[in-house]
């Protein structure tokens, strides 16, 4: 009994020690917490999902509370969340444009060209050790195996005909499909833009004919009708200015390749 009695006493001051200890611990090693950045951290959406560049959403709501990140840093919450943080922050908001994730390739199955059947791994990264980059003749296009939609925590990104499509509604821009894809073909868009470019292709128009039937042949009508210059083809590839961009849509009437969608 008397063993018993000891062992629990024992037991019993040990913690009373360890609690002690870790007490004393506690306030010498404290670290004040900006109030700041705990209300920042409250309105944040917590999915962590690095979009922003900082580490998860903790790391954002120090950034941003310490002046290193804007108010608007987190691409998930946009712009009700932005305007949260601008208030606790003190600070206006100006670009409150949202924007979602949009690949440029409209080169599908029965518009791009096949030079042979592919079976093996369905990765995107791995058609660079294949020939020519797989079975698609376009080495610019979406090779269509689904690194940007395994990528997308939101589940806003499906494969459809063999080419990756955002559905705009769901995607919440963290960029995550962006870094997953090796082509580099997808980019954040206004959401509320109705002309997209669905190519990528940087090689001339005889080349292209050859390879899809929905690639840019630089053929520039696309550039001398838009009446407010923001289509500017570039390195063989049409490119849109969204900030000077009207929504009129005519680029698209023009394209006669439907390489605009």
């Amino acid at each position: 009994m008397n063993g018993i009695v000891l062992a629990a006493l024992t037991v019993g001051g040990t913690g009373i020690v360890i609690g002690i200890l870790l007490g004393i611990a506690g306030k010498i090693f404290h670290v004040d917490v900006d109030p700041k950045e705990t209300e920042i951290r409250e309105v944040l959406p917590g999915n962590n999902c690095g979009g922003c560049g900082y580490p998860g959403c903790d790391g954002l709501a120090a950034a941003i509370a310490a002046g290193e990140a804007p108010a608007n840093g987190c691409p998930v919450g946009g712009v009700p969340v932005a305007l949260k943080i601008g208030a606790i922050m003190g600070t206006a908001i100006d670009d409150t444009k949202k924007m979602v994730a949009y690949v440029h390739c409209g080169g599908d199955c029965e518009k791009s060209k096949i030079q042979y059947e592919y079976t093996g791994v369905e990765d995107c990264a791995m058609m660079a050790y294949v020939p020519n980059g797989g079975s698609k003749i376009c080495n610019n296009g979406c090779v269509g195996y689904g690194n940007c939609k395994r990528a997308c925590p939101f589940d806003a990104i499906e494969i459809v005909n063999g080419v990756a499509v955002v559905q705009k509604e769901k995607c919440r821009a963290c960029k995550k499909c962006m870094a997953a894809c090796p082509k580099e073909l997808i980019s954040l868009v206004p959401y509320d833009a109705v002309s997209h470019t669905a190519c990528s292709c940087t090689d001339k128009g005889k080349v292209v004919i050859v390879q899809c039937d929905a690639g840019c042949i630089s053929c520039m009508k696309c550039q001398k009708n838009c009446p407010s210059g923001a289509m500017k083809v570039i390195n063989n590839v049409p490119t849109i200015e969204y900030d000077i961009c009207i929504n009129c849509g005519k680029c698209k009437e023009v394209c006669p390749r439907k390489s605009i969608v």
